[in-house]
């Protein structure tokens, strides 16, 4: 799809990902409606765009409400899901609280926003960008977090196939070197995968968006996770308990 002078709403856009993405889209030439939590950090990024900051909590149905009320009157061309929050421990330890937020935020909004904005999605012949992990595949002491992830790429494969007016991407980061690791109180410790930019993921995002890809994995060796993943689940699950 043309990027340039569509319309662009990214969600989670105060850092990180989302960030990134939208300075790549202002690159591009698109008109930004940027979502975040952050009032100060979304300002900031909105200045060095040219987008329009819409401060709203995502996890709440007035926080969706004010996304859509952003674009009532311009539609929307690209929507790109990448706000999403974390939270890491065994299962059984995980406090209610912090399942529904994350349940909330990384899957249940991304849904309640694709549904409310398809009209407008479908008129433009839009794209759509689901920000998933490569954390999809299953990872032990992130088990609610996963499962929001392999719901948004399930829930992405079948309005791909629903809706083929629209152009779905799922992109599966690895490790990101941002500051989602010091907000789910865990830090990242495993040697492998090694972090990538939020950079080098926006760039696969736009690169996904023009290309019209259906998946894409960053970093791209990550596939063969995803291919193992896919042929023998068994096998995955013993050399990820192997290899943590």
């Amino acid at each position: 799809m043309r990027i340039a002078d569509g319309i662009a709403v990214v969600t989670g856009a105060s850092s990180g990902i989302g960030a990134a993405v939208a300075v790549r889209l202002a690159a591009e030439g698109a008109r930004l409606v940027l979502v975040g939590r952050d009032p100060e950090r979304l300002t900031t990024v909105a200045a060095r765009t040219g987008g329009k900051a819409v401060v709203a909590d995502l996890g709440t149905g007035a926080g969706i409400d004010a996304v859509c009320g952003a674009v009532a009157d311009t539609g929307v061309s690209l929507l790109v899901h990448s706000a999403g929050v974390g939270a890491a421990g065994p299962v059984d330890e995980l406090d209610g609280g912090s399942t529904t937020e994350l349940i909330a935020v990384n899957l249940a909004a991304p849904i309640e926003l694709t549904r409310r904005l398809m009209p407008s999605l479908r008129q433009t012949g839009g794209h759509l960008v689901f920000v998933s992990s490569i954390a999809a595949l299953g990872v032990a002491d992130e088990a609610v977090y996963s499962a929001t992830k392999a719901g948004l790429r399930g829930f992405a494969d079948a309005v791909r196939i629903e809706v083929p007016a629209v152009g779905v991407t799922t992109v599966l980061p690895g490790a990101v070197d941002t500051d989602y690791f010091r907000r789910r109180g865990v830090p990242y410790d495993r040697r492998y995968p090694r972090p990538v930019t939020a950079e080098r993921v926006a760039d696969a995002v736009v690169h996904g968006v023009l290309k019209n890809r259906t998946e894409v994995v960053v970093p791209r060796w990550l596939t063969l996770g995803a291919r193992v993943h896919g042929a023998a689940p068994a096998v995955f699950a013993r050399l990820s308990r192997t290899f943590s």
